[in-house]
């Protein structure tokens, strides 16, 4: 589990892609906060690291994580939001996150507002359907807030502090995002879908 909070940024180091699966090694000083068998969030999807030593770890990526995220995009030098898994005495200051992506969506547009940026991501109605205005969701596994919603997508508005420490700060038009709603909304609805 996670919070949406991005600790660091890394760089993926190499990519060995087999017909099997795809093991990422990623480097980044957090890898010496992290043990054989951790949870890490990259790019908001939850991997188990692997092969840990020094400043790198590795993480096996399965097909069903490619089908599912950006992930399959990611190549030697992409850089990669990085957070680790929460502790049971560690504050929420995100929301929860828990690194199980819903879905793949894409920048449809970038605006200055002040001191902000907002970035407008295309998404399917998958998707859309369990976002809401001022409602928590993740983008690369960072926690924001939905600014505005509509049939083809959402925006969000980054401060300066997001900006500079996350992967989004340098997002362009056409990147593809991974997207996770927030866990209370599909539970809602299944909820509400059984009566």
């Amino acid at each position: 589990m996670f919070t949406g909070l991005v600790a660091d940024v890394g760089t993926v180091a190499r990519v060995d892609a087999t017909a099997d699966g795809s093991r990422l090694t990623i480097e980044t000083p957090l890898a010496r906060e992290v043990a054989d068998g951790d949870s890490v969030a990259v790019n908001g999807v939850c991997l188990t690291a692997v092969g840990v030593c020094g400043d790198r770890f590795g993480a096996d990526v399965m097909h069903e994580t490619v089908r599912r995220s950006s992930l399959a995009d990611a190549g030697a030098g992409s850089r990669v939001n990085l957070e680790l898994a929460l502790r049971a005495a560690d504050r929420l200051g995100g929301h929860i996150v828990q690194g199980h992506v819903d879905g793949v969506g894409a920048i449809a547009g970038l605006r200055d507002d002040g001191f902000a940026r907002v970035l407008t991501i295309a998404a399917g109605r998958e998707i859309l359907r369990y976002v809401v205005e001022k409602g928590s969701i993740a983008v690369d596994g960072v926690s924001l807030t939905v600014a505005r919603v509509d049939g083809d997508g959402f925006e969000v508005s980054l401060i300066p502090e997001t900006l500079e420490r996350t992967t989004l700060g340098t997002a362009t038009e056409g990147a593809a995002v991974n997207l996770e709603v927030d866990l209370l909304a599909k539970y809602v609805e299944k909820l509400l879908a059984a009566r």
